[in-house]
């Protein structure tokens, strides 16, 4: 599929199907480590017009902005330990209040485990979760090739989605660099996390009938023409 057959997707509602755009959506993309799920948000919010509720921005935000919840989320952090769930849930549940969430939202990195799920129940009710399925030996060959930019965030991999000058970032210039726990070793380990905690999501939101699949071993521009389809778009 060209990119230019996939922009004319994102832009139907702005033409022939006008206020689509505007369609209010509340979504949650499930995948393992890799799988593309902070590269679809960025262009489904671009689609629907929507909010990307990434709980690793969301933290980072909090600790920089010195709240309590930041405070206590930064002494674990330095700790060595895991956020609890209380923590990223009371986080999720003022963020999804704020007004860029009142035409809906998209949630990256949240839920996380069946409990997480139950309690994203009690605040809202979700109209589709998205599962972006892989091979674990796909998924560890992009852990190891991705590079992201220590500055502005942006990420980048060798394989399929690379800065246009390699080892710099094409947002702000500064050099990339590689995530510790993007190494061969690490990359294992946070599968074999997906496995454990985080696939049961996909049992969980089939048996409520919300969920559908789509291939992420597929193109970026098919995998983000078959979400777009299986929500409800032709």
């Amino acid at each position: 599929m060209l990119f230019g057959e996939c922009k004319s997707i994102l832009r139907r509602c702005e033409g022939d199907e006008p206020g689509k755009r505007d369609k209010f959506m509340k979504l949650v993309l499930i995948g393992a480590p890799a799988a593309g799920k902070g590269t679809q948000a960025a262009r489904l919010v671009e689609h629907y017009s929507i909010a990307h509720i990434s709980t690793g921005d969301m933290l980072r935000e909090e600790v920089a902005k010195e709240t309590e919840l930041g405070k206590e989320a930064k002494a674990i952090m330095a700790s060595g330990g895991l956020v609890s769930d209380e923590i990223i849930i009371a986080m999720v549940k003022e963020r999804i209040k704020k007004d860029d969430c009142a035409k809906g939202f998209i949630l990256d990195g949240f839920p996380r485990t069946v409990v997480q799920a139950e309690k994203l129940d009690e605040m809202v009710k979700l109209d589709k979760v998205v599962y972006i399925n892989a091979p674990d030996d796909v998924m560890l060959e992009r852990l190891t090739a991705r590079e992201t930019c220590p500055k502005c965030g942006a990420t980048y991999n060798k394989l399929f989605l690379p800065s246009k000058v390699a080892g710099v970032c094409d947002v702000c210039g500064e050099k990339l660099t590689q995530r510790k726990d993007d190494t061969l070793e690490a990359g294992k380990a946070r599968l074999e996390t997906f496995h454990t905690q985080s696939e049961p999501l996909v049992d969980y939101y089939t048996k409520k009938g919300i969920l559908f699949e789509v291939d992420g071993t597929a193109a970026i521009d098919d995998i983000t023409k078959a979400i777009i389809e299986g929500l409800g778009e032709e």
